[in-house]
């Protein structure tokens, strides 16, 4: 891919401060008058022009007012605001721990009619077991050094989770043949992560695939990303996650998933993978 989900968050940000800075010259002003018409230290306006400090919604409608373009700020605020939500760094997402956001995704869920998943690291969460997500999350915890509320956020990803049983939802789920072996919770829970994904493998609404990791491919491994319908992917990195809703970048994540489906294997094959990687476990 020519960019990563990184660039594209930061190029909206970049795309808002082109638009402030736009404002300031047809106002013709420096940054040093607009700073004192706003009551700010210079610097902060060159921050925020640059596209390094997000403004907030006061900046933005103190930036329009000085620049007599207060007729701009509400259009401004709401493209600052999609920007910013591209990409949030877990430790924020996590400030107040984990439930609260997967409560706050239920919706997301429930409406989504497609899923297409690609995991490079770990199960998808709609198929993670308790214990599997108890070892996960206890470790996501521990080194974001966020608030520790793993038992009801494990609950809150069960209950999210029910939309692989019920409802109308199809799940295209691929994974790298090596998260069959990484070890995030001990062997016992391991073990039944296993066998659910055998048992979840022959549902009728869900297509599991599983990337040999000997295969020969013509798309190289990513970094994990959740789509929903046509409509939104979700990246993740270590540090964050960033939200896509421009059709051409979601266009490119899903071309990347029908590369990375053509490598895999899926029915008694894949079931095979699985099998194979329980008889490693003690």
């Amino acid at each position: 891919m020519s960019s990563s989900p990184f660039s594209t968050a930061q190029a909206a940000r970049q795309a808002v401060a082109m638009r402030l800075q736009g404002l300031m010259r047809d106002a013709g002003l420096s940054g040093h008058e607009l700073a004192v018409r706003c009551g700010w230290h210079r610097a902060k306006s060159s921050r925020i022009a640059r596209g390094i400090t997000p403004p907030s919604d006061a900046d933005i409608r103190a930036w329009c007012s000085a620049c007599g373009a207060t007729d701009q700020a509400a259009d401004l605020i709401a493209a600052s605001r999609n920007a910013e939500a591209m990409y949030v760094e877990w430790k924020q997402i996590h400030k107040d721990g984990m439930r609260r956001v997967h409560e706050k995704t239920v919706p997301l869920y429930q409406r989504t009619h497609s899923f297409r998943v690609y995991a490079s690291n770990l199960v998808p969460g709609m198929l993670q077991t308790a214990g599997y997500a108890t070892g996960l999350l206890k470790s996501i915890t521990a080194f974001q050094r966020t608030p520790d509320d793993v038992e009801s956020a494990v609950k809150a990803r069960l209950d999210r989770s029910r939309v692989v049983r019920e409802g109308d939802h199809r799940f295209a789920l691929l994974l790298e043949e090596t998260v069959l072996h990484y070890r995030v919770c001990g062997d016992e829970a391991m073990r039944e992560q296993l066998e659910y994904l055998l048992a979840v493998s022959r549902r009728p609404n869900v297509s599991l695939g599983i990337i040999p990791r000997h295969a020969r491919r013509t798309m190289w491994p990513l970094e994990a990303f959740y789509a929903f319908d046509d409509q939104q992917v979700a990246v993740e990195t270590l540090t964050a996650e960033i939200n896509l809703t421009t059709p051409g970048e979601i266009h490119t994540y899903l071309r990347a998933f029908a590369e990375l489906s053509q490598t895999a294997i899926r029915g008694v094959l894949a079931r095979a993978l699985i099998n194979d990687a329980l008889l490693t476990l003690r």
